[in-house]
Order: structure tokens, then sequence, then C-alpha cells
């Protein structure tokens, strides 16, 4: 099961960061909207030297992915639909929030399907039952799925699907002890 760790939207802080890159995630995304682009690309750089086995994705800045050699995250607000990431250019991952929007997203490398449960901002949530229909029919392959939104290590077994691959996660890495909430998300 692969854990991505999203960045809480605070700035950069080493030691918090390093804490949650070093806690066993398999994947981090860098979602801080208020970074200009090179505390931005600095920021990936230095999550690259810090934990080079951890998939790295940044949210919203095809130049700074470029730059870092990672993957970019294309939320909702991300201009258009995508013309300048062409297939290839970087690992895409975008946001999954109904399912009317597979068939144009399904050419990413991941989607995020979101939210699963209630979560600050985020609209209705799906809930297992129904992420469990949309992911019964889906073909094998394609983009590597994980649920978002409202998970903890408590719900998460409630998710258990051979498509989903994995969870993404924000409060449960960044609200306490973050190996502790990989730990407990593992003993699933």
């Amino acid at each position: 099961m692969i854990l991505l760790a999203i960045t809480p939207g605070l700035g950069f802080d080493r030691n918090r960061w390093s804490a949650v890159l070093r806690s066993g995630v398999d994947a981090f995304l860098i979602r801080e909207k208020q970074l200009e682009a090179r505390a931005l690309l600095d920021a990936a750089r230095w999550c690259q030297d810090e934990a080079p086995g951890v998939e790295l994705w940044v949210a919203g800045r095809l130049d700074v992915a470029l730059a870092a050699g990672c993957g970019l995250h294309a939320p909702e607000a991300y201009p258009g639909a995508h013309p300048e990431v062409e297939p290839g250019l970087v690992p895409l991952s975008r946001p999954l929030h109904h399912e009317d929007q597979w068939d144009a997203r399904r050419g990413s490398d991941q989607l995020l399907v979101s939210p699963i449960f209630p979560s600050p901002g985020k609209g209705e949530p799906w809930g297992p039952e129904r992420l469990h229909r949309f992911l019964d029919p889906l073909p094998p392959g394609g983009p590597r799925l994980l649920a978002l939104g409202g998970v903890d290590p408590r719900n998460a077994p409630a998710l258990s699907h051979p498509r989903l691959v994995g969870l993404a996660a924000i409060r449960p890495f960044w609200e306490g002890e973050p190996a502790r909430a990989v730990a407990r998300f593992r003993e699933r």
C-alpha cells in the first residue's frame, strides 16, 4: 500500500517535513500555494536530498516539477485541460472528485479520489460504498488510484479494494507522530 503525505499548507519547516519524509511514507506531495517558484524548487530539492527514496510531487507548478525532476499534481484550479503537459513530460497526478471525470483523467499517472470521508472545505464525501462501486468495473492498469479526504488509520480498512493502491492524507502525518501514523496505516 502506497502512503502519500501531503503538506498542510503552513510553509516550509525543515524539522516537521523531515519527520514526515523519514516516517516511512512512500510519496510526498508539496502543496504550498504561498511559496514562490524559487522557494518551492528549493523545498523540492531539499526533500530529494533528505529522502531520496520517497517519490516527490509538487502541486500546480509545472516549471518546478520540470526543474526538480519530480511529479506534478495538477489540481482543479490548474489552468485549462493541461495541453502544456504532454504525455511523458512529467508524471501527472490529478484529483478525481466525481466519476464523470474518469474518462478525461484516466491518462494520468495517478488519481487522488476525493473526498472519501468528510474533510474541511472539500464537498460531499464519496464514502466507502460509492468508492467501491466506482472501482469495481474499472479495467486493470491505468492510473494508480489513491483515496484522499478524511482518511485515517481507523477508517482506512473500510476502503480496501484491489484497484485502490494506496492512501493520501494530510492530518494523520502532521498532527502527532508521523511514524506512528505510518505504522497504524500499515497494520491494516
